[in-house]
């Protein structure tokens, strides 16, 4: 529910703080003071259009900010937006409450927040359509948005879960036809295909690549293009190492020289006998070194046939790894990728078959759940508007009729349903759309094209009533429901907006002291004038102001009016006290 409203330099407004409660919330105050500035400062925060006129004079921008303390009903929804946007503040805790805010600056520019964070509107909306239903703006008002129609009633009519196992079949439906589709698409070029595949395929295996082999055939060519001078150096290392010269002996001939005089002078020095070891050790490993030089040297051979070998299966492997992959690896997938897709175009037939088989079922299910479905809405439907006409009885409309239409459309891929292909969707078999007529003779019309005024007001309030346990949009705001209805239809209007309080926070703006009698908490809108300009002030009433205000709403402050305005507050609290809820007493 919404707990703050912060605006600043907005239209007459010039600051305004208003801490809200739970339950049925009233505004009041005379013609043109600025109540409705109230309810369009909150649809901009909601996402309305930011028009530069809302600006106060001599202001450079205009601010809404909203503190919204998440229902259970919004907050699962809601959390799972903020986690997806990375606007949560710790996404391992629930949001208890979420801030949104809105600036419209004067040269036309604006911005939105939620949580202090840039979005865009449209995210601000999404969140919003969680949060408030302003009655008063059509576009905000989930009861004149079509689509919504089949969600109410199936919580209406605890339908859900029977919806969401409908819905399960439908899932697994979408996505064996997308299966089907790509298996289809795949058919019409599959003789193209084909053909390609086992080119590619026997290219590969052609080729019999092992992983890493490049690298070793790298490391080869350079030993085959360099044979020459690995050679003369290899040479030049056993003269060093073995074969010495007339002048120079070589390394072995001066190690092991060494080698014999080390064991002499362990013979007499018994503390040498680690160095004469040492000495013995190289002389060994110099005579491995001098054999594994031998072996190299041998192997040594200038081969230009082997070179140009290697040389064209590196050609090879690189035409390849540039065909199919950057490396070996990427080719041999690919191939085995390739070969695949050849196994399932080979059997795409069978396979066709036996997932068309499968559709087919499915699509007799889809039929079987949706006709169930059907069935408990038509029931439902009958139930809900009977309970919505005897509100409107209530509420001063007895010739109007309430209905909730149900039809289908036929669709030759659609599910079967007693012989018939209807359209079908995750929700149900049929579009469900809410029907009224205000008044006798006119016949049932969608709600969504029902002229706004008093019967709508009421209409909606009806709706509300009825519909409370399944709607769960925690803020109501009514402006203008009193619009056309006279006192004693306002004390139903009242009684109705706080009973709907005790599952919603609503806020209404009401010219009605009947109605303003029943609010939980009540705000007084006043206008005044500052200097040169015009300023709204909005104030909380305590209980002997409510009575001193509600005898001006009946034409007077007189003693007269002042009895009148506490014989309705009486009234209030005696319903209020035989339905179990604590009497208005001191409101703040």
């Amino acid at each position: 529910m919404l707990t703050e409203l912060h605006i600043t330099d907005f239209a007459i407004i010039d600051a305004l703080h208003l801490q809200l409660q739970p339950g049925l919330v009233v505004f009041t105050g005379e013609t043109g003071a600025g109540k409705s500035i109230i309810i369009d400062a909150v649809e901009l925060l909601l996402g309305g259009k930011a028009d530069p006129l809302f600006v106060r004079a001599g202001a450079e921008a205009a601010r809404v900010e909203g503190v919204f303390a998440l229902e259970p009903s919004a907050q699962q929804a809601i959390q799972a937006i903020l986690t997806r946007e990375q606007l949560a503040d710790d996404e391992n805790e629930e949001a208890t409450e979420v801030t949104l805010a809105r600036e419209v600056r004067r040269e036309g520019r604006a911005a939105a927040r939620v949580n202090g964070r840039l979005v865009s509107l449209a995210l601000l909306r999404e969140i919003g359509q969680w949060l408030v239903d302003v009655h008063g703006q059509s576009e905000h008002l989930s009861l004149l948005r079509t689509r919504e129609h089949v969600f109410l009633l199936d919580r209406f009519a605890e339908l859900d879960e029977q919806r969401d196992a409908y819905a399960q079949v439908v899932r697994d439906l979408n996505g064996l036809r997308r299966e089907l589709s790509e298996l289809r698409r795949l058919e019409r070029e599959r003789e193209r295909r084909l053909d390609m595949l086992d080119f590619q395929i026997k290219e590969i295996e052609a080729a019999r690549l092992k992983a890493g082999e490049d690298k070793t055939l790298l490391e080869e060519r350079t030993r085959l293009a360099n044979a020459e001078k690995l050679a003369a150096l290899a040479d030049d290392a056993m003269r060093a190492l073995a074969a010495g010269s007339d002048d120079t002996p070589s390394a072995a001939d001066l190690l092991g020289e060494a080698a014999r005089a080390f064991n002499s002078l362990a013979k007499i020095d018994p503390t040498q006998t680690e160095r004469r070891d040492l000495a013995l050790n190289l002389s060994e490993q110099f005579k491995d070194l001098v054999r594994d030089l031998e072996d190299y040297r041998e192997q040594i051979e200038y081969n230009p046939k082997r070179l140009n070998a290697v040389e064209e299966r590196l050609e090879l492997i690189k035409n390849l790894e540039r065909k199919y992959g950057g490396s070996i690896e990427e080719v041999l997938a690919f191939g085995a990728q390739a070969q695949a897709e050849l196994d399932t175009l080979t059997h795409s037939s069978e396979r066709r078959a036996e997932l068309e088989a499968r559709e087919e079922k499915l699509l007799r299910r889809i039929g079987q759940l949706g006709a169930q479905l059907s069935a408990a809405r038509q029931a439902a439907g009958e139930v809900l508007a009977r309970a919505i006409e005897g509100e409107l009885a209530d509420l001063r409309m007895e010739r109007a009729q309430f209905g909730v239409e149900q039809h289908r459309l036929e669709d030759p891929a659609g599910a079967l349903v007693e012989g018939r292909r209807v359209a079908f969707d995750a929700t149900g078999l049929d579009h469900v759309e809410f029907m009224v007529a205000p008044n006798l003779g006119e016949g049932l019309k969608p709600l969504a094209k029902v002229a706004s005024g008093g019967e709508t007001s009421r209409l909606m309030l009806a709706l509300k009533g009825v519909l409370a346990r399944a709607d769960q949009t925690p803020t109501l705001i009514f402006d203008e429901i009193d619009q056309g209805i006279g006192g004693r239809v306002g004390a139903i209007v009242g009684q109705k907006l706080w009973a709907l309080g005790g599952s919603h926070q609503v806020l209404c703006i009401t010219h009605l002291p009947q109605l303003a009698g029943f609010g939980d908490q009540h705000f007084k809108v006043e206008k005044a004038f500052a200097g040169e300009r015009t300023v709204t002030h909005v104030r909380p009433l305590g209980a002997g102001e409510r009575i001193y205000e509600l005898a001006q709403m009946l034409g007077g402050t007189g003693d007269k009016a002042m009895d009148s305005a506490e014989e309705i507050l009486a009234y209030v609290e005696q319903i209020k006290a035989a339905s179990g809820a604590a009497p208005p007493g001191q409101l703040s």
